[in-house]
């Protein structure tokens, strides 16, 4: 999920292949046939807070069959404290955010960051090349709101360093909401990268050539959340057709971790269950197979960035994901709002790629190693510039 030309954590235009050889994401041809016919429903697999706050647990067995080789580069986990009332806060929130005067929206813009922080409409490409109005988006970095003050970061990397914008004077509790969730999402995802460096190292891979995934994120000043907003729509008697990736196109993030919140629905302003079981998040599997992945709307999920695949060395693997969005004459009149977390390196820091991953060698010196603010840079340009 990202605007045009975005760094915020994702990438829509590529699916890389895993450590071991996995294919490259199909076309939008195969996506949309393989959406005439209903992927399965897949569970994620969950892991208490209870047993994931206990950093001498281990959780290897969980860690692997959800995040490893053969696993959906997604999990979940149960009875976070005061994450249902955070997120139910913040989702709540979007709406009104959506419905500010459209001058006081304007001033919450911020073209030079590319659209990565306050608000952000109609500026996101979809697979098709159009411009997406059907959603909106504010960004925030939850943990600093001026991450740093060198003008020349702020200069090369906008997207990461610019300050964030907050409605002070129009919707003030917006930013207490966006940073509790965000916050907490952050110290949950810390606890499970705890857990994922246990797990990689129990499997002979040194931590990250000295540096953990846990204290790469625990000191990194670019994560960046994602408050979305799906406008309410028209929808005939006919179930419409088309990609399964019909809110979000495929994808895999390129970060280090990403939070996930369940969304919210509502119609005239009351809270309803999703009014299409179609609809939702769907994930590629090793195999080449489309599933539909649930988990609880009081459970915090978590999915695997690139980044972190590969300097694991596939022992943790990424996953091409999409969202398909409702279709059906129940979802008429029906807004829609979600919240995600980008957990990403720092921009300064170094990463040492394994010469055993096999792509995007082309963007990769002779000596391994970039900082991941130019290993983005790279990525944007190859992707979204067509350069190397």
């Amino acid at each position: 999920m990202e605007t045009a030309g975005s760094v915020a954590g994702t990438r829509s235009t590529w699916t890389p292949p895993s450590a071991r050889g996995r294919a490259r994401a199909p076309s939008l041809v195969r996506c949309r046939a393989l959406a005439m016919e209903q992927p399965p429903s897949v569970r994620t697999v969950a892991i208490p807070f209870s047993d994931l706050k206990e950093r001498g647990k281990d959780l290897s067995g969980k860690i692997e069959e959800g995040l490893g080789p053969n696993g959906l580069g997604i999990i979940s986990i149960s009875d976070v404290p005061d994450f249902p009332a955070l997120r139910r806060t913040l989702l709540r929130l979007a709406p009104r955010v959506a419905n500010l005067p459209e001058d006081v929206k304007r001033q919450l813009e911020d073209p030079d960051s590319r659209y990565n922080f306050g608000w952000s409409h109609g500026k996101e490409k979809l697979e098709a090349g159009k411009l997406d109005t059907s959603k909106g988006s504010y960004y925030a970095n939850p943990i600093l709101d001026v991450p740093t003050t060198d003008d020349v970061l702020v200069s090369r990397y906008p997207s990461y360093c610019r300050p964030n914008i907050w409605p002070a004077d129009h919707l003030p509790e917006l930013e207490i909401a966006f940073k509790a969730l965000g916050k907490l999402m952050l110290e949950v995802g810390l606890m499970l990268a705890h857990h994922c460096d246990l797990y990689v190292m129990q499997h002979g891979v040194e931590p990250y050539d000295g540096e953990s995934l846990e204290q790469t994120v625990s000191r990194s000043r670019c994560h960046k959340g994602r408050l979305l907003y799906y406008f309410p729509r028209q929808f005939s008697t006919q179930k419409e057709g088309g990609s399964v990736s019909s809110w979000c196109g495929w994808h895999t993030d390129y970060g280090s971790l990403t939070g996930l919140t369940c969304g919210l629905f509502m119609r005239n302003s009351v809270e309803i269950p999703c009014p299409d079981s179609t609809a939702g998040l769907y994930i590629r599997t090793r195999d080449n197979q489309v599933v539909k992945v649930t988990f609880g709307e009081d459970e915090l999920a978590y999915q695997i960035g690139e980044t972190t695949e590969l300097l694991s060395r596939g022992r943790l693997c990424a996953t091409p994901h999409c969202v398909q969005a409702p279709s059906s004459e129940n979802a008429s009149n029906v807004e829609r709002s979600t919240f995600a977390m980008f957990m990403q390196p720092d921009w300064n820091e170094t990463l040492k790629f394994p010469s055993e991953i096999s792509y995007h060698q082309e963007l990769i010196p002779p000596n391994g190693a970039l900082t991941f603010g130019e290993y983005s840079e790279r990525l944007v340009n190859k992707y979204y510039q067509g350069k190397t």
